[in-house]
Parts: structure tokens; C-alpha cells; sequence
């Protein structure tokens, strides 16, 4: 990206010659004269102190909470200290993309440690350099998926609302037929699943857990997408992978999901970072670019960007996505937080989340009107009844709680390792004095 510098008067009259015209309005004089701008109407600049006063109160306006009880896809996880003590060095936080990536020997030994442990997570054999975030990561997945006569995708009902958007957008920029499965109980309908597939049937999408927090039995699903030929994506919480099935246990071909839980703050939404993982016989269909490990002319290790299927190093033609780059502080933030927290401290995270949403919901449940909507196992998002939802939620949001989720089907909840006991005690006790 080059740097932009005004032209004076005389290289514009000289520019505007070469053109063959003779003022800028002739140039503009196919643009109707109503969509142009003659009068920008900017108001005056103002100094630095007034600028910084302005910004300071309108993020006042922004409102914080101390406790949050909601997911759906962002997670307020513990960050350990060192995490940002890494990220936030120079060296690291202006990294960008390594145009002459040999050369940048430390950004690529960075993906390659985190590809590395991307592949430890999910159980996989390989891993990109990370893509934009969970949502795109599922939608670039069907087009690893497709073949010449195999062209359709199917999704489940189950996943996050916002992701299967995603994909709906990019399987109709590509043409891409694609099937959302119902869900019934809360799960994949997977009598649905076998009915739809036919020999065409390009690949099947599903979360684990779903939208709802619940644990699908995922070995079913893909065995259900194998016996129609086709290959199964599954979309997973990184933090979950710490107690539970990987991906690859469960018989995935690719698996995909949001890094944002491994060590990034909700930050109003971004920036996150989407990963994507397959194994051996699919890693010529990754998206985006690949670090790879090899040696120099000494026999020293060293490492280069490798099988590359973007558009700007092969055929456009014949290119299977148009990402050309990663998020590359996002992933090496997330490498950090996998090594600060070690197997160990993954583990006990994700026992946490688990156990304190189990005490949550049993909890919340005792009170009357408030009942659990869906009887099958979760990790740490579950979906309640709740009686005067809009009251009992702005009660617990003056108190300083970001209470659930409103959804169809009821309050979607979510419970981290980072609240505590006693602000889930304040939190049922709120409900309960608003439902009295």
C-alpha cells in the first residue's frame, strides 16, 4: 500500500491534458449533476485537548459490566497479564502481512507455533494462518468442500444465527445450493439430514456445542455425512476442546471456529480471528496461507509460506478463496494465551465454565416460571424460561449484569470461569425478587 500525496495545480492541469480533457468537472461530467457534493459543509477543526475531550465523553455513554452472562459466540474469558505484556511489544503489534515472507523469519516461526497448536486443539493434521473470524471460517469451508459433481451444502438449524448468514452469503455469491437442516429438540435433526443428502451432497455443517449450548452427538452426524459421500464440518468452542471431543475424534474432515475465547477481549466485537483445520488428504484446500517448516542452505531450521491457494499466487481461475491474508496479532494472541495457560490451566478453564453453569442453571430453575427448555447435556451456554424476561434483564443490568440472551426459544445464557459464585448468588437472587 503506497502512500497518498496531493497533486499541485500544475500536475492536475498537466494530468487533466494528458486525459484530453480540460477541468476537473468535464472529467466528473458523466456523474449526474445531483450526486455531486459542491459544498462539503465541514465544520472547524478542533485543537487536541478538545478532540480528546469529545471522544472521553462519548465512550462514557458506553455502558460497562462487571458481571456478563452472555455468549452467542463472544466470550468473557480470564486473560492472563502476560498476554498482553507479549502482544503489545512493538516488534510483534505492528507486524503485518510479510510481503517477502522468507525474509520475516519471526512472524512465520509465530503462525507456525500457532498452527501447531491449532492442530494439537482440534486434533487435526493441519492448520491455516488463521482467517478473518468464526463466521467466514465456516463459510470458506464449503468451498474446500466442493468438487465437480459434488456441489451442495447442507447446514444445521443449531448453529449461531449470525454464522449461518455468513455462509447463506457466500454460497450465493458462488452459486452454491445450500440446505439448511432442521433441528428438533434443540439438535440436529439427523433423520432430516440423511433424507436431504443426496450423491451431490458436497459437505454438512453443525456447531459443538450448538447455539443453544447443547452437546450433539457429533460421531452420528458424521457418520450420517460420510454415508452419503460427503465430507463433515464441524464448527467448535476452542475453550471446550480442553474436556471434550476433539473434531477429529468425532470423525470431522475440517475443523473450523472462533479464536476470540483464547485469550482476546469481547472489545465491542473485534478484531477476532476464525480457524480453520483439516486433515492430510484436504490441506491442498485450505484457504489462505500456510507456514511450513523446513531448512536453509546450512541446514539451519527455518520456515516459508507454503501451498498457497490464494489469487494472488495462482490462476484466479483456479484459486479456492480470495483471502490473501490472516489475522496475524489475533493468532499470535492466541498462541500466547495457549502457552500462559498450558493443558493444565485450558483444562481447569474449561472445568470451570462448565461446573459454574451447571450450579447457575440449577439454581436459577428453583425458582418458579424458570425451567431448563431443552433436557440434553452443555458445556456452558444454556436456554431457560424466563417470565418477565425484559424486566428481570434490565434489573440485572442496573445492577451492572449483562443478563442473557432473548432468542426464540428462550434466554440464552452463558457462564465463565471468570464470574464467581457470589455474583451468580446476586444474579439469582435479582430474578428471583423481580419474578416474586
Amino acid at each position: 500500500m503506497g502512500s497518498y500525496v496531493p497533486s499541485g495545480m500544475s500536475e492536475r492541469a498537466e494530468m487533466l491534458q494528458k486525459i484530453g480533457v480540460s477541468s476537473i468537472e468535464e472529467l466528473y461530467a458523466a456523474v449526474p449533476a445531483e450526486m455531486l457534493v459542491k459544498d462539503l459543509k465541514l465544520p472547524q477543526g478542533k485543537s487536541e485537548l478538545e478532540v480528546s475531550g469529545e471522544m472521553t465523553a462519548i465512550s462514557e455513554k458506553n455502558k460497562v459490566f462487571k458481571t456478563i452472562l452472555r455468549g452467542a459466540g463472544a466470550y468473557d474469558h480470564y486473560i492472563p497479564a502476560i498476554v498482553k505484556s507479549v502482544t503489545s511489544k512493538e516488534q510483534l503489534v505492528t507486524a503485518y502481512t510479510p510481503y517477502q515472507a522468507e525474509i520475516s523469519q519471526g512472524i512465520l516461526q509465530s503462525i507456525f507455533e500457532y498452527q501447531t497448536m491449532i492442530c494439537s486443539l482440534t486434533g487435526m493434521d493441519v492448520s491455516n494462518a488463521s482467517v478473518y473470524d468464526g463466521a467466514t471460517a465456516m463459510a470458506e469451508s464449503v468451498a474446500m468442500c466442493k468438487e465437480r459433481k459434488k456441489t451442495k451444502a447442507y447446514i444445521s438449524a443449531t448453529v449461531n444465527p449470525q454464522y449461518l448468514e455468513v455462509v447463506r452469503t457466500y454460497c450465493s455469491a458462488a452459486g452454491t445450493d445450500l440446505t439448511v437442516i432442521p433441528e428438533k429438540d434443540g439438535k440436529t435433526d439427523i433423520e432430516a439430514l440423511k433424507a436431504a443428502m443426496g450423491a451431490d451432497a458436497a459437505c454438512f455443517l453443525s456447531q459443538q456445542p450448538n447455539f443453544y449450548g447443547i452437546m450433539e452427538d457429533c460421531t452420528a452426524l458424521a457418520e450420517a455425512t460420510h454415508a452419503a459421500g460427503a465430507k463433515y464440518v464441524l464448527c467448535c468452542n476452542p475453550i471446550s476442546l480442553a474436556i471434550c471431543k476433539t473434531p477429529a475424534e468425532y470423525g470431522a474432515d475440517v475443523a473450523v471456529g472462533e479464536g476470540q475465547p483464547l485469550g482476546m477481549p469481547i472489545a465491542f466485537g473485534g478484531p477476532y480471528l476464525g480457524f480453520m483445520a483439516t486433515k492430510t488428504a484436504m490441506q491442498r484446500k485450505l484457504p489462505g496461507r500456510i507456514v511450513g517448516e523446513t531448512v536453509d542452505v546450512e541446514g539451519k531450521r527455518g520456515f516459508v509460506l507454503t501451498l498457497q491457494a490464494r489469487e494472488q499466487h495462482i490462476r484466479r481461475e483456479k484459486a479456492s478463496s480470495n483471502i490473501c491474508s490472516n489475522q496475524a496479532l489475533c493468532a499470535l494472541t492466541a498462541s500466547v494465551y495457549l502457552s500462559a495457560m498450558g493443558e493444565g490451566g485450558l483444562k481447569q478453564a474449561a472445568k470451570l465454565c462448565t461446573s459454574k453453569a451447571h450450579y447457575f442453571a440449577s439454581e436459577l430453575t428453583k425458582i418458579e416460571g424458570v425451567e431448563l427448555v431443552y433436557d440434553a447435556p452443555y458445556f456452558h451456554e444454556f436456554v431457560t424460561t424466563l417470565p418477565k424476561s425484559a424486566e428481570v434483564l434490565s434489573a440485572l443490568e442496573n445492577a451492572g449484569i449483562l443478563g442473557g440472551l432473548e432468542t426464540e426459544k428462550g434466554v440464552l445464557w452463558c457462564v465463565t470461569e471468570k464470574v464467581s459464585k457470589a455474583e451468580l448468588d446476586r444474579a439469582v437472587a435479582i430474578v428471583k425478587e423481580v419474578l416474586a
